[in-house]
């Protein structure tokens, strides 16, 4: 996995307009009541940022992409700019000339332009849903930058928030433009719900959830944004045309973030395996040695992945679901990749297998497929998440360690689901509230482990310099070296 691909080869891909307060390549100029709107909205968007963004930071100069056109070819330039004065913009995918509704019951009619009235409020609560978890996670970090294990990884860090920014004004632009005077107290009320907060917290359990160290990040990343990854590719393919192409480029952003959690966690892994190897200890259990070496043990490492792979599973709601059923008949959202599925795409008579739990077995059953959309994509996530471990085993295999990472069961540690009042072993097994709480301890991270990763969390902000807890990068972000100065820091 490789960021080369990135850097704008030239000139001729900048189609964004930046002589405009609000980039954009959607004519904004042309639409006075909607520049307004959106004009209105983004001083209450800087105000957040500054508030709720990157804590102690905002001043700095950071190494950052920005988005000057949407070919896939090239559509980013990099340089040193400050976040608060980065040019978020509004970016749709170019317009497919002919597009059809690729699913549900309208499947073959022409995509819509317009908001279908008859699937007003559903829409717009698949976007408000969309929109709530990208500000949530610049929450959620926005105070990782005091302990970033190298510039390198504080510039990725702050990659991803602005990036998180953007796409908030992706969903914002949609309710703006099209849902009038709702869409536009939903917008602001995407400035005012906060990650973890008592009274007004974000919609979904999981970007509820604290980002205390960097572990958790690179997980969050590589686990969560892979979530994001897939609702995003299940509502490119809606039948609405702006949210299609709105998702369609947050997609090709979205790649960058994936690669920062899966090398973030396999850097990790290897700082791990060198230290042990230098040290003499092949036994990746002896934890206490291996932490005196100031890295992180590899099942300390399974247990923060066992964390977020199940907490991030429950975002995919209930397995069985009438709401999804109807998002997809109504062609507002589909399936992931679902041009390459060989089925009518529209699913009336057809079946999808689901693990249940019934009188304290499991049991697969066949269901309609259209009550069991989320589970196929469930399905979906799981199988696409076993690429990253599989290239983490490699790291740990050509180490000659015997260990080797895994994903927990389906069933593991959910809250939401079929397996949401049953206790069930990473490895699938069902257990007794005794059996679940004598285990736990040692397949989730405990207060024990999170004190002794925080211990680790110490700054290495000189260019250059890494944690002893995570090894260099092979290359550097846009063919700049590793010790580039990645982010400006003033230091006394």
């Amino acid at each position: 996995m490789s960021e080369q691909t990135e850097a704008i080869r030239d000139d001729q891909f900048v189609e964004v307009s930046y002589d405009d307060a609000i980039p954009n390549n959607v004519n904004l100029s042309e639409d006075r009541q909607l520049l307004r709107a959106l004009e209105s909205w983004h001083p209450n968007y800087i105000d957040w940022w500054k508030e709720m963004g990157p804590e102690g930071f905002q001043e700095a100069d950071v190494y950052l992409r920005t988005a000057v056109g949407v070919d896939p070819s090239g559509w980013a330039k990099f340089g040193h700019v400050k976040m608060p004065e980065y040019r978020w913009g509004i970016l749709l995918a170019p317009k497919e000339e002919g597009r059809t509704i690729p699913c549900g019951r309208h499947k073959g009619e022409p995509a819509w332009q317009e908001v279908p009235g008859e699937y007003r409020a559903l829409l717009r609560k698949l976007i408000v849903v969309q929109g709530d978890t990208e500000p949530a996670s610049v929450e959620q970090q926005r105070w990782l930058g005091a302990t970033a294990p190298s510039l390198y990884d504080m510039r990725n860090l702050f990659q991803v928030n602005v990036e998180e920014g953007r796409h908030l004004w992706a969903m914002v632009y949609l309710l703006v433009k099209y849902f009038g005077k709702d869409g536009r107290e939903e917008a602001q009320a995407l400035l005012e719900r906060r990650s973890g907060h008592e009274d007004n917290p974000r919609i979904l359990g999981a970007f509820n959830e604290r980002t205390p160290d960097w572990l958790s990040f690179f997980m969050f990343t590589y686990f969560t944004d892979r979530d994001g990854k897939m609702q995003l590719a299940a509502l490119a393919q809606s039948g609405f045309d702006p949210l299609s192409r709105s998702c369609r480029f947050m997609l090709t952003e979205e790649a960058h973030h994936l690669f920062v959690g899966e090398t973030g966690v396999g850097r990790t892994i290897e700082a791990t395996c060198n230290a042990m190897k230098k040290a003499g200890i092949t036994d990746p259990f002896d934890k206490e040695r291996i932490r005196a070496l100031g890295v992180v043990d590899l099942p300390t490492l399974q247990k923060k992945a066992n964390f977020h792979m199940s907490v991030t599973r429950d975002l995919f709601g209930a397995e069985i679901s009438s709401n999804a059923a109807e998002a997809f008949s109504s062609g507002l959202k589909g399936r992931f990749n679902e041009s390459a599925l060989k089925d009518d795409h529209q699913l009336e008579n057809s079946t999808y297998p689901v693990m249940r739990v019934i009188d304290g077995q499991f049991v697969t059953e066949e269901v309609p497929a259209l009550r069991a959309i989320n589970s196929r994509l469930l399905d979906d996530y799981i199988a696409d998440c076993q690429g990253g471990i599989d290239r983490w085993n490699k790291i740990v295999e050509k180490s000659g360690i015997q260990f080797k990472f895994s994903q927990p069961h389906k069933g593991f540690n959910r809250r939401i689901g079929e397996f949401a009042k049953t206790r069930i072993s990473p490895d699938g097994r069902i257990l007794s509230e005794q059996e679940w709480q004598a285990g736990v301890n040692e397949w989730l991270v405990n207060d024990s482990d999170y004190d002794f990763i925080n211990s680790l969390m110490k700054p290495c902000h000189q260019p250059g310099e890494y944690a002893s807890w995570i090894a260099p990068p092979r290359v550097g972000i846009n063919n700049q070296p590793v010790d580039f100065e990645y982010v400006r820091i003033e230091h006394s």
